[in-house]
């Protein structure tokens, strides 16, 4: 399940909720594709950005309705691919309902009388069934009093409470909230994994090559080049997050890196073979001197985007 934030801290609403995407939506398809999981879902949505076509996603309401709402191409022009695409159009997981926990002694929640345990429904006059949600209303109410219905048993209480203003001047109640997501596992049987596995390395591919292109007329930033500091750092996140998650990182980087050593830039496997095209074609050895003109110059190519990669990696560092 995904939903559409309005905009935290009291922003603008997002891409997402403007397009009519709400708390416990589960979207099954983009563009005609359907999507199980997060993952298929960012990979769908860097495709649309990529396009700047806009997307159209197939929605499945809690309450069991079937609608169509589109996203607009200008929702992803000049959205920048470098990071969350998702967050940045509003999209999030689900969350279930807030569940209150350690409360502080010293803070409004305790003084307003909330306790561990209870459920928050609702704020004022509007229904809350996303926990990050209430999160992003509280942090947008620093100094005003917010009615907050809770359940407690059986029972549906009103609480006012006022939260107060950190540093920051966002919203605080001084209370713990529980947010574990709902989430699943997918699993296919060996030969459906296979068949997945070869879309999806050839989606990579051609994703890596529609980069390269676009990077080269300008559509999109060089900043998308990442090197060896980038790569360290987005690994070490990925094995935290665990196993799977690491390992797709990795054969991501695999692909991508296959995808560039195939390119036909000379000291590169494309390189060779487009010499030995070329000498199929015209029936004899390519002159030497052309050969190690070529070599100086595949060889500063390189130079060039190693370069470029450090120094984008040493930018996003400060």
């Amino acid at each position: 399940p995904a939903r559409g934030r309005r905009g935290g801290g009291g922003g603008p609403p997002t891409p997402a909720y403007q397009a009519g995407l709400r708390g416990k939506d589960q979207i099954t398809a983009v563009n005609g594709v359907a999507v199980a999981g997060w993952s298929e879902l960012r990979w769908e949505m860097i495709q649309a950005a990529l396009d700047k076509h806009g997307a159209r996603l197939v929605i499945e309401r809690p309450n069991g309705g079937r609608v169509s709402v589109a996203l607009r191409a200008e929702a992803f022009s000049g959205l920048d691919l470098d990071g969350d695409v998702l967050a940045k159009l509003g999209l999030a997981v689900s969350h279930p309902q807030p569940v209150l926990g350690r409360i502080s002694e010293a803070g409004p929640a305790a003084r307003a009388g909330l306790q561990p345990g209870d459920r928050v429904v609702g704020i004022d006059e509007r229904a809350i069934e996303d926990g990050m949600e209430f999160m992003e209303l509280v942090r947008a109410a620093p100094g005003r009093t917010l009615t907050l219905h809770v359940l407690r048993g059986a029972q549906v209480l009103a609480v006012p409470v006022t939260p107060e203003a950190d540093a920051a001047k966002a919203g605080r109640i001084k209370v713990e909230v529980m947010l574990a997501p709902e989430l699943v596992t997918l699993k296919a049987g060996a030969p459906a994994a296979l068949a997945k596995a070869a879309h999806k390395t050839w989606d990579t591919s051609a994703l890596t090559v529609q980069m390269i292109g676009k990077m080269i007329s300008g559509e999109i930033s060089l900043k998308n080049v990442t090197g060896p500091i980038t790569i360290a750092d987005y690994a070490g996140q990925t094995a935290r997050s665990g196993l799977v998650s690491y390992l797709s990182f990795i054969a991501f980087i695999s692909i991508s890196l296959g995808v560039m050593n195939l390119l036909p830039i000379p000291v590169l496997d494309g390189g060779l073979l487009l010499y030995y095209s070329l000498e199929v074609l015209t029936g004899r050895p390519l002159p030497q001197r052309f050969a190690e003109i070529a070599q100086r110059a595949g060889i500063g190519l390189l130079f060039a985007l190693m370069l470029l990669a450090v120094f984008n990696d040493v930018v996003r560092l400060l």
